[in-house]
């Protein structure tokens, strides 16, 4: 008899669950809530571009100005109204730089109809990265974008610009190959000057783009993707905003 109360109890506590709170979650599913609260919910990384945030703020390139390839000053205003990549190299580089470059001539290539578009490569070799010598580097490239324009001049302002400005990493460091460290990242810029990039899966932004693994490539020894593909993808929204 005992048991048999139980189970009238437990019916009736299941009973009133389900008249006052599934129509509860019935709503919750409906209206999209559950689903925007759950941490492992998997976002559209394929809509707009996000802003870098520091502090609230959106992160803008920090004011420059550097001589180029043909010794002209080139500055911020230069690439006023255009969307741009942004890349820290060195000519004599043995390792990841003519990777980024063959890179970053694919992109040139791309977009060479497109007059709001350009490329910014500083050099963080620049006392022999003389005009002269990215000139002639810019040459065997292929580099032909009045656009791209290859920066030298004084080398505490450059590694200020990119650890600093950018929190791209290069270093001068006599282990490494050609004496150098720097990251083979590529940033995004659009037409008002601020840094932008895609999300991941979890609507972080992906922050910079890596430039050392070509398409063909796929993906490096650690398992690392390319991200050429979607750069250039993303390079087409800030050109059509």
């Amino acid at each position: 008899m005992k048991n048999k109360y139980t189970y009238v109890w437990v019916s009736l506590v299941i009973l009133v669950f389900g008249i006052i709170f599934i129509p509860r979650i019935v709503d919750r599913v409906n209206s999209g809530t559950v689903v925007k609260n759950d941490r492992m919910n998997v976002k559209d990384n394929s809509g707009d571009l996000s802003f870098l945030l520091l502090n609230g703020k959106k992160r803008r390139v920090p004011s420059f100005e550097f001589i180029n390839q043909d010794s002209l000053i080139i500055g911020n205003a230069d690439y006023e109204g255009k969307v741009f990549v942004v890349e820290f190299f060195f000519t004599s580089c043995p390792s990841i730089c003519p990777i980024m470059n063959k890179n970053l001539v694919a992109i040139q290539d791309e977009f060479a109809n497109a007059d709001d578009f350009g490329i910014a490569s500083f050099s963080i070799t620049p006392e022999y990265d003389t005009p002269m010598v990215l000139k002639e580097y810019a040459e065997r490239y292929g580099v032909f974008d009045l656009d791209w324009n290859l920066m030298t001049g004084d080398q505490e302002k450059i590694y200020t610009l990119a650890n600093e400005g950018f929190n791209i990493f290069a270093a001068e460091m006599p282990d490494a190959p050609g004496g150098f460290e720097h990251s083979g990242l590529f940033a995004l810029i659009d037409k008002n000057g601020y840094i932008r990039s895609r999300v991941d899966d979890f609507g972080n932004p992906i922050v910079y783009y890596r430039g050392a693994i070509t398409p063909e490539q796929g993906t490096n020894d650690h398992g690392e993707t390319e991200q050429i593909s979607i750069l250039i993808e993303d390079i087409k929204k800030l050109l059509d905003e």
